[in-house]
């Protein structure tokens, strides 16, 4: 198999909208880590070769295009087949898998509490329950670093969610609460971000 022209920033790009969906070029730079720049001018010439599309409007951002859904999955198997890495890149997804579970959980206990009994929306009036939680998290997060690192080994562009996620994690741990589970640039969010790239790299249906 011949490789595919795209292999840069239109990559990471065009990738970025295929694992995180409809997004704005500030999130799409924020999960590449290209500037917000490079990533609009990306965006611009990903839509002029028919990949991506824009909406407009207040809750308007960039989309891939059937074509570019296509395109995105032709170019990250070639890209998984040249490096050799479909079997590190299996082996990391297993050890995903058995996190995937405690990280659900730990989402939950974030959102819900049990008080007197029953399941309630926790309102984080309660700081050291907090606390606990994200102690919890922490845990989760030192050994979800040993699968970052061994995918960013096999593919280098997995190495962002390790930024990521440590990101997310060190804003909830100082007082930024919504980086938990409530924005785009949560913890759970990137987690599930992750989780699709590993489905789409190793071509599994969900």
């Amino acid at each position: 198999m011949s490789g595919p022209a795209m292999t840069g920033a239109d990559l990471l790009v065009l990738h970025a909208l295929r694992c995180g969906g409809h997004s704005g070029p500030s999130r799409v730079a924020a999960t590449t880590g290209l500037a917000a720049s490079e990533a609009e001018s990306e965006l611009i010439d990903l839509a002029v070769a028919g990949l991506v599309t824009r909406t407009a409007g207040d809750f308007g951002g960039w989309s891939l295009t059937e074509a570019g859904r296509a395109a995105d999955a032709e170019r990250i198997t070639w890209e998984l087949e040249a490096a050799g890495a479909r079997t590190a890149v299996t082996a990391a997804y297993e050890d995903f898998l058995v996190l995937n579970p405690e990280l659900l959980d730990l989402c939950t206990a974030w959102q819900l509490r049990s008080v007197d009994g029953v399941m309630t929306v926790n309102d984080h009036g309660d700081p050291s329950y907090d606390a606990r939680v994200l102690a919890a998290f922490a845990g989760l997060d030192r050994r979800a670093s040993a699968v970052c690192a061994d995918l960013a080994a096999a593919l280098p562009r997995f190495g962002r969610y390790r930024t990521r996620l440590a990101g997310a994690l060190e804003r909830a741990r100082a007082g930024a609460l919504e980086h938990v589970t409530d924005t785009t640039a949560s913890y759970h969010t990137v987690w599930a971000e992750l989780h699709e790239d590993l489905l789409a790299t190793l071509g599994i249906p969900r």
